[in-house]
């Protein structure tokens, strides 16, 4: 049977020493085999070895020695043998031992008499106990205070024993009288945990009498009050305002536990606003200590705060905000999330204000995060401005800065930010326009520069701000045409091709790009990558622009983007530009862009060809110049804009609906008790003690002292685990928890005799953990018993817990089984709905593999008939049509739509693609559109046609 342990220590089970071995050096005379050997007799007890052998050899050799290690170690060692047999009586030769610890108990030396009443506090046997209880109660006034201190902590723990008020009667008041007198800090800690412990109304009353002195009191007796009041105010909330007064006289603590203990009790046992504010403004004064940890738990705090008590912590906002001084990015995240919860029109201004400073700070500081850090600063701020769309004109000017910034991510957010303040703020679109013109040289991320062309497409609406948004383009691409003929020959030599000519380009990939609802489209354009120093390309100019450069590093995708660009530029100049000779000048320039980026494309100047998409994209806006209806400029002018205000107007939306849920507070019994403060006397009561008893009222009315929000779904939780005739009858009460599983068991004799050695046994199946063995327990007759089992989950499969109830009866020798009925752990039993962002979306959908892949191996020699072959054997359903690239290798990707072959809706994927021995090779993405996963990761599909194939 497993035995509880008070030791851990580690054991090397690769050189288990043998029993004799120990036997002969602990019968030596060397001092260090010795040692030796009592250290591996207590490892080897601790692993669940018996040597009984040995007993009679430690009495013999071990006892009479004076090295006080060996008296630490043999006390090691009979803290863990066994002291008494099988029916609970203690073993005879325990006598021995207590003559030892009598001796050690009056030895001259501290360190004996110490360590051994620190033993004596770990040892539960009584007959052991009793004989030794003068000697324990002598050191209690020794002179030397560490023998006083465990001296003290021997007479608790003998005390909480259950014969303990029969061998130390008066053992409250003894510690009651020297706690009175006693000096040491440690001494009296333990004299008042006593009575916290073993009699509560005397350190009640000893608290009451003192407490003018309690701030002068030690750290330690300090923790140990605050422990106290707790307790007493859970028991008795009608007493907490005389309690009150102690916490918040202890704000003012030297240390710094206690203060942080102190804000913790006023948190928990007032809701007054006068202590909710003494308790966030002690929180953010920790906030200054030098451990990040600390700061991490205080944030912690005041995020739990913020929740409960908005109103107080909106005041302290500014305090909150000091903790971005913290070169930590996690407390600076962390800090930054509290703040946002806390802006409103008054504080905006002065929020925003410290929000742009840390910005400029991150321009002048070279420390590894700033990039990131910058990052989170814009996403404050573009949170504030949509809140308070007033203080945009304030901050956005200085973000546009950061456009051309080296962090992409952070980039991208400010385009983004520029991008929903300009809609939203029309009367800032002249000034942004005019500074996104002219910074827009500075960019060079392909993401931030479609964003931004788009920006200039859909707002550039004056004819000075068309023409400045096409001149603008036409100097960052440069020269055209993008090569020559001879430069075009030149490629055969690898070192005349172009070299990617800026720091941060993008690399071209094949891989589909992934859309907003989690579809597919083929894209070229992929990812940024930081690269090495910028090496220019063959026919480019000494100031080559960013966009000549993205294009020629086989960036098509910016390329069509420019294109619609330019479109839309040209179409809105027809409504603006009076000289028809100045508009088909622009026109021609646009077309001749166009062309000069397709003849690029599919030119073998560049490695990679262009992509279909970016191709058929440039082709259309050749198309729409040369012959404009006013159906498709009414499409290209007005219906993007107004697709983007709706998306907006959308977003808004849902997190208002978002706000006005989280704001529902469910409220109290129509038959519930309420409380006339009106009508109460305030006699003898402080200010802080009536502004609690106020929130206590209004807790008390709103249902929040009795708001236990899911009762139905708490008994949906439990589960009956034995059927009503067996003997013992037990039912599972299951709780969640991140990646812990609790189960409550409860079980119930339903028989007339007594159950001896009931035992839970429970075993798992799939990725969980039994995390302890329950206990064995004896059960009276009719009687119940809470058993609770901890279970760790390491994976989102399902999994099964299973086992049986094991039992023994005076009556019957055998034991008696009960099997129990199967635990399933579902995946959506610890799956809890979330939203997520656009952006953040697509960059967890490209870091992480979500998706099954099915390799491909096919004997057709045709992307297309092997589609229309997938198509007709699957029944599914095309949801975009296939593109495939030219050349050597072919490259076909398309959207279908599984109805029927996986037995629910799925969306799936097919990318196959030509090898040049003409063999097609690929995979099949599925992702399931409910719960489930059509097909694991690895297994394979067989497709059939009517009658084979």
């Amino acid at each position: 049977m497993e035995r509880s342990s008070t030791l851990l220590v580690h054991f090397d089970k690769g050189t288990p020493a043998l029993a004799n071995e120990i036997k002969l050096a602990l019968e030596g005379n060397d001092v260090a085999a010795k040692i030796d050997a009592m250290k591996k007799a207590v490892m080897l007890l601790l692993n669940g070895e018996a040597l009984p052998q040995l007993f009679i050899t430690i009495v013999r050799y071990v006892l009479p020695s004076e090295d006080h290690t060996i008296q630490k170690l043999l006390l090691l060692y009979l803290e863990i043998i066994d002291k008494t047999d099988s029916t609970g009586r203690v073993l005879p030769e325990m006598i021995l031992i207590c003559k030892n610890l009598r001796n050690n108990l009056q030895h001259p030396n501290e360190y004996i008499r110490g360590v051994t009443l620190r033993f004596l506090c770990r040892l539960s046997e009584a007959e052991i106990i009793e004989p030794l209880i003068p000697s324990i109660l002598s050191n209690i006034e020794h002179r030397h205070p560490f023998i006083r201190r465990n001296a003290i902590l021997a007479v608790m723990s003998i005390y909480k024993l259950p014969q303990g008020e029969h061998l130390l009667a008066d053992a409250p008041e003894v510690i009651e009288r020297i706690l009175n007198s006693e000096q040491d800090p440690s001494a009296r800690r333990n004299a008042f945990l006593m009575l916290f412990t073993c009699a509560q109304d005397r350190a009640v009353n000893y608290l009451l009498s003192h407490v003018d002195q309690v701030q002068d009191w030690p750290e330690q007796l300090q923790m140990v009050v605050l422990d106290l009041i707790r307790k007493v105010c859970r028991s008795n909330r009608a007493e907490k305002g005389r309690y009150i007064k102690i916490i918040i006289s202890l704000l003012n603590a030297p240390s710094i536990a206690v203060i942080y203990e102190c804000a913790g009790t006023l948190v928990s046992l007032s809701s007054a606003p006068t202590a909710i504010r003494a308790a966030a403004n002690t929180y953010c004064q920790l906030l200054s200590q030098s451990d990040n940890n600390v700061k991490l738990i205080v944030l912690e705090r005041l995020n739990e705060l913020k929740s409960s008590h908005s109103d107080i912590m909106v005041e302290m906002i500014m305090d909150v905000l000091r903790a971005l001084s913290s070169p930590n990015v996690d407390i600076r995240r962390k800090t930054l999330d509290i703040a946002l919860d806390l802006i409103t029109p008054r504080n905006v201004d002065e929020v925003v204000l410290t929000l742009k400073k840390e910005v400029v700070k991150t321009q002048s500081g070279e420390l590894e995060k700033n990039g990131e850090y910058r990052q989170m600063l814009v996403q404050a701020i573009h949170t504030c401005a949509m809140k308070f769309p007033e203080v945009a004109s304030t901050v956005v000017h200085l973000l546009m800065d950061f456009l051309g910034d080296s962090n992409i991510a952070s980039a991208v957010d400010v385009v983004l930010f520029v991008r929903e303040i300009i809609e939203t703020n029309p009367k800032l679109r002249v000034s942004i326009i005019t500074r996104l013109l002219d910074t827009f040289y500075q960019i060079r991320a392909a993401r931030v520069c479609s964003c931004a062309l788009w920006i200039i497409g859909e707002y550039c609406l004056s004819l000075s701000e068309v023409e400045n948004g096409i001149s603008t383009i036409k100097q960052c691409l440069g020269e055209l045409p993008f090569y020559t003929a001879a430069e075009e020959g030149d490629t055969v030599d690898a070192t005349k091709r172009p070299q990617q000519i800026n720091s941060y380009i993008t690399v071209s990939s094949r891989r589909p790009a992934v859309l907003a609802d989690g579809t597919y489209a083929t894209q070229s354009a992929a990812s940024e990558t930081a690269l090495s120093a910028p090496v220019l390309a063959p026919g480019s100019l000494v100031t080559i622009g960013n966009l000549r450069s993205l294009i020629l590093s086989g960036d098509f995708f910016l390329g069509a983007v420019i294109s619609c660009t330019l479109t839309k530029l040209v179409l809105r100049l027809e409504e603006v530009q009076p000289s028809k000779t100045e508009l088909n000048k622009a026109c021609t320039g646009a077309l001749l862009i166009m062309v000069s980026m397709l003849q690029l494309g599919r030119s073998s100047y560049l490695p990679h060809p262009i992509d279909n998409d970016s191709f058929e994209r440039i082709v259309l806006c050749v198309r729409l110049l040369c012959n404009t209806g006013d159906e498709v400029r009414k499409i290209w002018l007005h219906s993007c804009r107004q697709s983007f205000a709706k998306m907006l107007a959308d977003k808004q939306f849902n997190e208002t609906e978002e706000i006005k849920a989280k704001a529902q507070i469910s409220h109290a019994q129509p038959d519930d008790l309420i409380d006339f403060y009106h009508l109460k006397s305030r006699k003898g009561m402080s200010q802080l003690e009536l502004e609690d008893e106020v929130q206590d009222d209004l807790k008390r009315a709103t249902g929040e002292f009795t708001m236990d929000g899911d009762d139905a779904n708490k008994l949906n939780r439990i589960l009956q685990l034995t059927g009503f005739s067996d003997p013992v009858y037990a039912e599972a009460f299951v709780t969640v928890h991140h990646y812990d599983i609790v189960l409550d068991v409860t079980v119930i004799n339903r028989t007339k005799d007594t159950l001896q050695n009931l035992c839970l046994e429970l075993a798992t199946m799939g990725d969980l953990k039994l995390v302890e063995r329950p206990q064995n327990y004896t059960l009276a007759p009719e009687s119940s018993k809470q058993i609770r089992a901890n279970i760790k989950v390491s994976s989102t499969e399902t999994g099964v817990i299973f086992g049986n109830i094991v039992y023994e009866t005076s009556n019957v020798l055998e034991r008696t089984v009960v099997v129990l009925n199967d635990i399933h752990i579902d995946i959506m039993d610890y799956i809890s709905p979330a939203t997520c962002a656009d952006v953040a979306f697509r960059n967890m959908w490209a870091e992480f593999e979500w998706e099954n892949k099915v390799a491909v191996n096919t004997v057709l020699q045709n992307e297309k008939d092997f589609l229309n072959h997938i198509i007709k054997s699957t029944n599914m359903k095309c949801l975009t049509a296939p593109s495939a690239l030219e050349g050597e290798c072919g490259f076909l990707a398309a959207n279908l739509y599984a109805k029927s072959v996986f037995g629910e809706d799925a969306l799936v994927n097919i990318s196959i693609e030509k090898q040049s021995d003409g063999k097609l090779s690929g995979y099949i993405r599925i992702r399931s559109k409910t719960q489930g996963i059509a097909l694991s990761l690895g297994d394979k599909i067989t497709l059939k046609q009517k009658g084979g194939g």
